[in-house]
């Protein structure tokens, strides 16, 4: 026979699953040391310098996009 499911508990269930999986990746993402935090905008800076560094400059007058 088959298992009888109350729907409204098995919502609710899958509901608390999805908020506390959300809670989970805030968690990880936002719970981060000041070092951390340093690290990553250090490293993102660098990486910016250097594709800004091999960017090519649109010659002065042209106005095509």
């Amino acid at each position: 026979m088959a298992e009888i499911v109350n729907l409204r508990l098995a919502r609710k269930r899958a509901e608390r699953a999805a908020r506390e999986k959300r809670a989970s990746e805030n968690r990880a993402r936002h719970g981060r040391t000041k070092t951390e935090k340093q690290t990553e905008a250090r490293t993102e800076r660098t990486a910016r310098a250097a594709l800004d560094g091999h960017r090519r400059d649109k010659p002065q007058g042209d106005d095509r996009p």
